[in-house]
């Protein structure tokens, strides 16, 4: 049996913890791509099952999950643009995508090529089914949100107009599992740990 040929797949995943989110705020406590990748597959996967329990939905919560868990995997190559400039126009915005299919697709070539496959349908965004890849983005604007809430708990003003632009995608995005999420989930994020337990 011949030797396999090593692969820097992983290696680069774990690069997720440093690449700093909110690269342009003053933040009381920092965020990298790991733990919100993490968090947004939680939150994914709660919205899938509110989805399907209360809203008869058919929405498979594992793949959710793990679509968020996958979801900024590319920026271990590009880094995280802040949100203003990426969506600054439409020609930015097209090209960002551009990039990071392009990154995505750079990822996956290097896992042996026996398993590109079984990795492309959950890192490659043209693969991903449109409703799966919504409900993750919402997903990962709720998690967006709920890091303006802490911060703003905890006193930093810098994450207002944040928060308000947020509210603003939120509402543009909002789906019945959403909003049950906001008014069960959500306002904890706003209490102490005194509070909360």
């Amino acid at each position: 049996m011949t030797t396999p040929q090593p692969s820097h797949f992983f290696a680069h995943l774990a690069r997720m913890k440093l690449i700093q989110r909110w690269p342009l705020m003053r933040s009381i406590s920092a965020e990298n791509i790991s733990e919100h990748s993490l968090q947004v597959a939680f939150v994914g996967h709660a919205l899938a099952i509110i989805k399907n329990k209360k809203f008869g939905g058919n929405v498979n919560p594992e793949r959710i999950a793990l679509l968020g868990m996958y979801h900024d995997t590319s920026e271990v190559l590009t880094g995280d643009l802040p949100t203003p400039v990426k969506y600054y126009n439409p020609a930015i915005a097209n090209e960002y995508k551009k990039i990071e299919l392009a990154a995505e697709k750079k990822l996956i070539s290097m896992l042996p090529e026996e398993f590109q496959q079984d990795f492309a349908p959950f890192l490659i965004s043209d693969e991903i089914d449109a409703d799966d890849k919504a409900m993750v983005k919402q997903a990962d604007s709720l998690c967006a949100y709920l890091k303006c809430l802490e911060e703003l708990s905890a006193g930093n003003h810098e994450y207002e107009q944040a928060k308000s632009r947020l509210e603003t995608t939120l509402k543009e995005r909002e789906t019945p599992e959403m909003r049950y999420f906001l008014d069960v989930f959500a306002p904890s994020f706003q209490l102490t740990l005194d509070e909360i337990s």
